[in-house]
C-alpha cells in the first residue's frame, strides 16, 4: 500500500490549495520538459491556443493593457506575459469559490499536494539548471563589445548596464550559474530537495531583484521562480522554523517521501527520472557547449581585408563637396567601429540603421576581392542597405566610395587604436589607494 498522509487539513489550507493548484497548474509550462522532441512546440501552441484567445477576451473586456497584445519577444513582460498572468489569477479565483462549494467536504488533498510540489520542484530544477548552465559557460552575458565600450556610459538603459556589469567578469558569471546548477541537483534527490528550494529562493530572489531594480524584462518569471521556491519552503514550515529560528530539533521531511507499494511503479519512477536527466540536463548541457564553441569562434571572426578596430571619419565628401563633421548634429558621423564577426556601429543618430544607445548599428560583409564593403541593418538581410568601392591607402587608412541613397560619397577613415580600460579586465590583490 503507498504511504499517503492521512491528516484532514484546515479549512484556510484547502482553500488556498485550491487557488494555488489552479493557478500554478495553468502557469506551467510544459514547454520546458518538451522542448527537445521535435514538433513539440507546435503541439503546445495548438494546446494553448484556448488560453491566447480568453485572455485577448479578459483583456478587450477587463483588463485593457494593450491593443493589441504583444506576445513574448525576448521581453517577458510584455502586455501579453501581464494579460495571461491577470488572466490565470481571475481563473484561479473561480475555479477556486467553485471547486471549495462542490468539494467542501473532502478534508485534504494529499495525493494532488504531492504531484503538485513534484511539478513545481522539477519546474524549478529545470529553471535553475538552464538558466545556470549558460552562465558556468558565460553565455548568457557577454563581454561589453567595441561598439558597447564606445559608448558613453549616460545613454545606456539600466538592463544593458547590468549585462555589461556581469559579462565584465566571467569569474562572477560562471560563480552565480554554479550556485543555480547547485541549487538544481539539489532539487534532484528527495533526501536534499529542501535545501535545494533553499538555496533556489535565496539565487532567484536575487535574479528578481536585479530584474526589478535594473527593469530586466523578465519580472513576471522570476517572480514566479521565487514564489514557486517559497511555496516549496513552506510545505516545510514545520521543520525549517524549529531549526532555524527555535533552535529546536526538526523531523524528517516527507514532502517527497511516496512510497510506491507496487514494483512496477517503483521501477517507472527510476526510468523517468533517468529519462528525464539525460533528455532535458543531458541536452542542455550539450547544446550549450555546442553553442560556447560556435560564439568562440564567431567573436573573434575578422573579415579581411578589414580590421576590426575604431575609426574616425577624416573627411567626408557629398555630391563633389567636402561637408564638415559637425559635432552638434546628432546625424553626422563621427566615428564608426568595424567590430569582430561583421558586426559595427557608427557615432551618429542615423535612421538608416538600428539605433540603439545613441549607436546606429549595422552589419558589414566585404566582397570576395576585399574591393567592396556590403552595409546592412541587420547581417540576415537579403539586400544591402549601400555597397561602397573599399581601398586602404595605408595600414591606418580607408577609403570608402559609392553611393549612400542618392548621394555620391567618398568618406576617409583613420584608425584610432582606441584603448578601452575596461576592456584590460584589470585585478589587484593588492590596491594602495581607490582607481
Amino acid at each position: 500500500m503507498e504511504s499517503i498522509p492521512t491528516q484532514p487539513w484546515p479549512l484556510w489550507r484547502r482553500i488556498g490549495f485550491r487557488f494555488a493548484f489552479v493557478y500554478l497548474v495553468l502557469s506551467f509550462n510544459p514547454a520546458s520538459f518538451l522542448e527537445f522532441i521535435p514538433g513539440a512546440y507546435g503541439v503546445m501552441q495548438v494546446l494553448f491556443s484556448p488560453i491566447d484567445w480568453l485572455t485577448a477576451w479578459v483583456n478587450k473586456h477587463w483588463l485593457h493593457i494593450a491593443d493589441p497584445l504583444v506576445m513574448p519577444n525576448g521581453s517577458g513582460d510584455t502586455s501579453y506575459g501581464w494579460a495571461v498572468m491577470y488572466t490565470y489569477l481571475m481563473l484561479a479565483f473561480v475555479a477556486g469559490i467553485v471547486w471549495s462549494i462542490a468539494d467542501r467536504k473532502r478534508p485534504a488533498y494529499h495525493q494532488l499536494h504531492y504531484w503538485l510540489c513534484l511539478l513545481l520542484r522539477y519546474t524549478l530544477l529545470l529553471a535553475c539548471f538552464s538558466y545556470g548552465i549558460q552562465k558556468v559557460f558565460a553565455l548568457q552575458m557577454p563581454f561589453p563589445n567595441m561598439s558597447q565600450l564606445a559608448t558613453p556610459l549616460g545613454d545606456f538603459l539600466p538592463m544593458r548596464l547590468s549585462w555589461m556589469f556581469i559579462g565584465y567578469s566571467t569569474p562572477y558569471q560562471v560563480f552565480s550559474g554554479v550556485a543555480e546548477v547547485v541549487a538544481a541537483l539539489l532539487l534532484l534527490w528527495r533526501r536534499t530537495a529542501t535545501l535545494g528550494a533553499l538555496v533556489a529562493f535565496g539565487v532567484m530572489l536575487n535574479v528578481a531583484m536585479l530584474n526589478l531594480s535594473y527593469d530586466i524584462p523578465v519580472k513576471i518569471y522570476s517572480i514566479h521562480l521565487c514564489f514557486i521556491s517559497a511555496y516549496l519552503l513552506w510545505q516545510e514550515r514545520s521543520r525549517l522554523i524549529p531549526f532555524f529560528l527555535l533552535n529546536k530539533p526538526a523531523m524528517p521531511s516527507v514532502l517527497f517521501e511516496h512510497q510506491f507499494a507496487t514494483k512496477w511503479k517503483r521501477i517507472s519512477r527510476v526510468v523517468a527520472k533517468s529519462l528525464f536527466v539525460l533528455a532535458s540536463m543531458g541536452i542542455t548541457i550539450v547544446s550549450a557547449m555546442q553553442y560556447r564553441e560556435q560564439v568562440n569562434a564567431e567573436i573573434v571572426k575578422v573579415l579581411p581585408p578589414v580590421k576590426p578596430d575604431m575609426y574616425q571619419v577624416e573627411w567626408w565628401v557629398q555630391n563633389g563637396d567636402t561637408v564638415k563633421t559637425d559635432y552638434a548634429n546628432a546625424a553626422h558621423w563621427k566615428d564608426i567601429i568595424f567590430d569582430y564577426n561583421g558586426q559595427g556601429s557608427i557615432n551618429a543618430v542615423d535612421s538608416m540603421f538600428r539605433i540603439r544607445y545613441r549607436r546606429s548599428y549595422f552589419a558589414y560583409l566585404p566582397d570576395s576581392t576585399g574591393t567592396t564593403l556590403a552595409f546592412r541593418k541587420f547581417a540576415t538581410d537579403s539586400a544591402p542597405l549601400f555597397t561602397l568601392q573599399l581601398q586602404l591607402p595605408d595600414s591606418n587608412s580607408m577609403l570608402l566610395k559609392g553611393k549612400i541613397n542618392a548621394d555620391s560619397v567618398a568618406i576617409r577613415l583613420r584608425r584610432m587604436h582606441r584603448h578601452f580600460q575596461l576592456a584590460e579586465k584589470q585585478f589587484h590583490w593588492l590596491s594602495e589607494a581607490n582607481r
